[in-house]
């Protein structure tokens, strides 16, 4: 089934959180992957950096060179620079998938969806955002499909808010828990009542490189939308007091009133208070798809992945991997 044993991926991103994922789940699956890098960077087992700039279109060439696969996981760091940056790395991503005949794996968000398509968001929901990040992201995935009607095949794979051990910037490590010391409390996002999609990111990444193991059966652009953890208001605390054993950490509100207030001169906040209806609406994403396309989708028991998390994260003692097994969804 698996006929990419021993080709190269390129992943464009692969220092950050999902990219550095993408990477290790690909080398498990027995691909040959190459990372991208513009700084040096300490060896990893499984992968071999190249130096280069997203930004530099003949980096991007050169370090896709063979490459059967190239993995586009570069954003820039927060929410600095979205719109100068993001398509231009695209765009070199795309040429260079075209020289080569490899295929785009895109890690999808759920900025593209504006409030009509809520709360059940599936592969074919219409997207019009109201954001500029959420244009920003239908726009990469319109030239995505463009560039697949002209022979270069385009997989993606929509997700959640990632957490992880190696999430890099996230919610979960910057907003709902303090980094570096023990968890003293809890930050709640959401508003109470309203469920939100997490998306491990070890079992996203392993969600990927199985959706490839069968690209025989993937059409020129295909999309898949991975559910992860669905989380109602207080649930990843309660998940946080038992993995630290505090079953009296306090949770608290997020202090969305100082982001708005806040917005108009820090640009950070202005980024963070556009995107809040995502923390006030529900949104789940139908992966029925997924399941029928896989069998059996991966899927870390929440204490696990929060665990882990944790571990990573500096907040709590003993070895940071642990990860679940796959459980049937």
């Amino acid at each position: 089934m698996n006929s990419n044993k021993h080709c190269i991926a390129l992943v464009v991103g692969a220092a950050g959180g999902i990219g550095g994922e993408v990477a290790a789940a690909l080398a498990r699956h027995g691909w040959t992957v190459r990372g991208l890098t513009r700084r040096p960077m300490p060896a990893r087992p499984g992968l071999e950096w190249a130096a280069g700039d997203a930004m530099v279109a003949a980096d991007v060439a050169r370090a896709a060179r063979g490459a059967r696969l190239i993995v586009h996981a570069a954003n820039p760091p927060g929410y600095r620079n979205w719109g100068k940056l993001v398509l231009p790395m695209l765009d070199n991503t795309i040429a260079a998938a075209k020289a080569e005949g490899a295929r785009i794996l895109l890690p999808g968000t759920v900025y593209n969806f504006g409030l009509e398509t809520f709360p059940l968001v599936d592969e074919t929901a219409p997207q019009a955002p109201t954001t500029r990040k959420g244009r920003i992201r239908v726009e990469m995935e319109r030239r995505l499909k463009a560039a697949s009607a002209d022979g270069t095949p385009v997989l993606i794979v929509r997700a959640g808010d990632f957490f992880g051990p190696h999430a890099g910037n996230n919610w979960f490590g910057q907003m709902v828990i303090k980094p570096g010391a023990p968890v003293k409390s809890v930050t709640e996002p959401a508003t109470r009542g309203v469920a939100h999609a997490w998306a491990y990111l070890p079992d996203l990444a392993e969600t990927m490189a199985r959706i490839l193991d069968r690209s025989e059966r993937l059409g020129a652009f295909e999309m898949f939308h991975f559910g992860g953890h669905l989380l109602g208001w207080g649930e990843m605390a309660e998940s946080v007091r038992r993995v630290t054993g505090r079953p009296r950490l306090p949770v608290m509100g997020f202090p969305w009133w100082l982001v708005a207030a806040l917005s108009p001169v820090v640009p950070l906040f202005r980024e963070m208070a556009e995107m809040r209806y995502l923390w006030r609406e529900p949104l789940v994403l139908d992966d029925r798809k997924l399941r029928a396309f896989l069998g059996e989708v991966p899927h870390t028991p929440l204490d696990a992945a929060v665990g882990a998390s944790l571990r990573a994260l500096g907040c709590l003692e003993g070895p940071a991997e642990i990860v679940g097994e796959p459980v049937r969804a």
